[in-house]
């Protein structure tokens, strides 16, 4: 699959989600096998760009390569401005979020809002596409609720106007993250447009992977909250893809060492403070299906120093590795 000048291999994309993809995150994913790796969500609006949350969301420097940054707004020529900024400080793909179902964009009317007005979408994008010689990309749902599932007008919409992919999320946005996600939709897109489509929604296994591509047709899967505390995911669905097996899952001792390099880029990226309680959902993710993971959670989530959250963490993951039950303080 190509989006622009960029062959991406293997096919499996790490989706945009706020407060999860940051730069650690996507570093670490691709390490594990992503092709592609989406930041989280940056405001169009330029007086929030000095802030330390925007600096870290547009902070780039050492990022492999092909860079992808969401933006996400309203109004075209600020979109526009906002996707030259971001070209400015390192973006090589702007990916325009139109599939964010949170309350709070939509009541902006951004995000999947967005999909209500087909005459908007057609200008945003055009706006976004003439801005800059980078390929622009798309991220939409089905549609806005059930009966007003316009994807495919979107679809066409945004190709007419020069994007370069689609991401297809298979829900709509009343749905969020509820029920199933339904990929008759998303191969009707793909089958209506000539540039590549990338399918959305509960690929949480290599063999849900190959399903939907199969079933869809697409030119690639993304992968959202099944990465979570998980990001060796990519590998084994690139493995499945590449040799119809699947891959071995990680050692007990290959994940805490994972883990262990995920909290240290997390602690140095943002600081001690911030780093430490960012840390603490990516925690309770890697944690959630091992032994005593509760007590855990305890217990390090009152960890206030990267030093003794890190220990907590090696300890917990040691005792597991060597078969033994994890002697775990009684959180105060």
């Amino acid at each position: 699959m190509r989006i622009g000048p960029y062959s991406l291999m293997p096919r499996v994309i790490l989706a945009p989600m706020a407060g999860v993809t940051d730069k650690p995150f996507r570093v670490l994913s691709k390490r594990l096998g992503a092709g592609l790796c989406v930041s989280e969500m940056t405001t169009s609006d330029p007086r929030f760009w000095s802030t330390a949350k925007s600096r870290h969301r547009m902070d780039h420097d050492g990022e492999p390569d092909p860079i992808s940054v969401q933006i996400a707004g309203t109004v075209p020529q600020i979109m526009a401005d906002a996707a030259r900024y971001n070209v400015d400080h390192g973006a090589q793909i702007v990916d325009i979020n139109m599939g964010c179902p949170a309350k709070k964009v939509c009541n902006a009317w951004a995000g999947s809002a967005l999909m209500r007005d087909e005459a908007l979408v057609g200008r945003i994008v055009e706006a976004v596409v003439k801005a800059v010689d980078v390929p622009v990309t798309l991220k939409i749902r089905t549609g806005w609720d059930h009966d007003q599932r316009n994807a495919p007008n979107i679809a066409r919409i945004a190709q007419d106007a020069g994007i370069a992919a689609l991401a297809v999320h298979g829900r709509t946005r009343d749905q969020q993250y509820t029920g199933s996600a339904e990929y008759d939709t998303i191969a009707a897109i793909k089958a209506a447009l000539s540039i590549p489509v990338i399918a959305n929604g509960d690929i949480d296994s290599p063999h849900k992977a190959a399903f939907v591509l199969a079933h869809t047709g697409c030119d690639a899967v993304m992968v959202g909250r099944a990465a979570q505390g998980r990001p060796w995911i990519f590998r084994e669905i690139a493995h499945y893809l590449a040799h119809g097996e699947e891959l071995a899952p990680p050692t007990l001792a290959e994940v805490r060492d994972i883990l262990l390099g995920h909290l240290e880029h997390l602690h140095a990226f943002y600081g001690e403070v911030s780093g430490v309680r960012i840390a603490r959902k990516h925690l309770g993710w890697y944690a959630k299906d091992r032994p005593e993971n509760a007590a855990f959670r305890a217990v390090v989530n009152r960890a206030d120093t990267a030093e003794l959250q890190l220990r907590l963490t090696r300890d917990y993951f040691d005792a597991l590795v060597a078969g033994v039950a994890p002697d775990l303080p009684v959180a105060a």
